[in-house]
């Protein structure tokens, strides 16, 4: 295992821990970063989410391999700007389950589209993402250090996603990232319907 991947890994188990805040302020800089930084992590179906988009963009190559993981953390701060001001978006729970099904399937069954194509998807599904994320905001959270968790989280995740996707470069590799997408895309239409 490489040391990059191994570092991913080791970040991504720490983030999945409580955070020992003894004497802090629940309102300050350090409350609001760990609660937005641990809350992708906690969601399988943000957690599926992000990874099958740098596993897209690792399937994609370049230079969809760094746009699409830089498109998404970037409209879905946006999203959340939106779920912060308490400006409603219908179906979001819906609109996540499906970035998983169809980001997923696109890996899946090895859609190739055009980069802005692909860069549309991802940023699309990216507003339902940060809309949960801001309406989900702790009343006691700093808001900046929150979000700039979440978009750390989030990118940390991409990069997961990332790694697993640079097998494709090998035929039984390649079977392996269609096989994850496929497995993103079977958790997003369980995400549809309740199953999880």
């Amino acid at each position: 295992m490489s040391a990059r991947l191994r570092l991913v890994l080791l970040l991504l188990m720490l983030a999945g821990t409580d955070a020992a805040l003894a004497h802090s302020d629940a309102q300050g800089l350090a409350g609001g970063f760990f609660s937005g930084f641990a809350h992708p992590l906690r969601g399988l179906d943000h957690l599926i989410a992000m990874v099958g988009v740098g596993l897209w963009g690792a399937f994609l190559g370049r230079p969809a391999i760094w746009v699409l993981p830089v498109v998404f953390p970037l409209v879905m701060a946006f999203g959340g700007l939106l779920g912060l001001i308490g400006m409603p978006l219908p179906g979001v729970e819906v609109g996540i389950a499906l970035s998983a099904l169809v980001i997923g399937a696109m890996v899946a069954l090895a859609a190739r589209p055009p980069l802005w194509v692909a860069a549309v998807i991802v940023g699309a599904f990216a507003v339902f993402h940060g809309h949960a994320h801001g309406t989900e905001l702790p009343e006691a959270a700093n808001a900046l250090a929150y979000s700039l968790g979440f978009v750390i989280a989030t990118g940390l995740l991409h990069l997961a996603g990332i790694a697993f996707g640079l097998l494709v470069r090998w035929p039984l590799g390649n079977r392996a990232v269609r096989a994850g997408g496929g497995c993103i895309a079977a958790a997003g239409v369980g995400f549809l319907f309740g199953v999880w």
